[in-house]
């Protein structure tokens, strides 16, 4: 689903990005609810940024990738952890990119999220190319999501992973 976001363009920098975990629901600009096997997905895009709620068997788990004041740690490299008992992994990675070369992913990267069954993306008014697009899968047993933000002014594009794997038992 590809929406035009009605708000000002205002997370502009890629290294204002903060990463978080169990943050409550912020207030969303579009919502795509989603049913992957045993878990509820919420794909949430705020702005220039991102959460995803994730609801299944014995557990949740909240993930914030946005300019957040407060309790929030600068967008990690890699994350790897448990969650309600579940392991999770995360992953972001910056790319910076020509101009001519920026229009031609953000145009991609559109159109995969717009035909995707389960994907989301929202572009800003003002620039063809300021955008944050997600998407989400189940595979092998996890469900997965992928996002990209994009930040034209600096031609950089900020992309991140999570898996959300099985159970961890208890150790004795």
């Amino acid at each position: 689903m590809l929406t035009t976001l009605k708000t000002a363009y205002t997370d502009t920098r890629a290294d204002d990005l903060a990463w978080s975990l169990g943050r409550e629901p912020l207030p969303a600009l579009a919502v795509l609810d989603l049913r992957l096997r045993e878990f509820s997905v919420q794909l949430r895009l705020l702005g220039a940024s991102h959460q995803v709620l994730l609801e299944g068997e014995g557990g949740s788990c909240s993930e914030t990738v946005a300019c957040m004041s407060g309790n929030s740690t600068p967008l990690p490299m890699g994350v790897s952890t448990l969650v309600d008992g579940r392991e999770y992994e995360f992953a972001a990675r910056v790319e910076e990119l020509s101009r001519d070369a920026f229009a031609g992913r953000a145009q991609e990267l559109l159109a995969l999220v717009a035909d995707h069954p389960h994907g989301l993306a929202g572009t800003f008014p003002g620039s063809p190319h300021a955008f944050t697009a997600m998407v989400a899968q189940w595979r092998d047993g996890k469900v997965s999501w992928r996002t990209w933000h994009a930040y034209p002014q600096e031609g950089r594009l900020v992309a991140t992973r999570t898996c959300m794997g099985a159970r961890v038992a208890a150790a004795l």
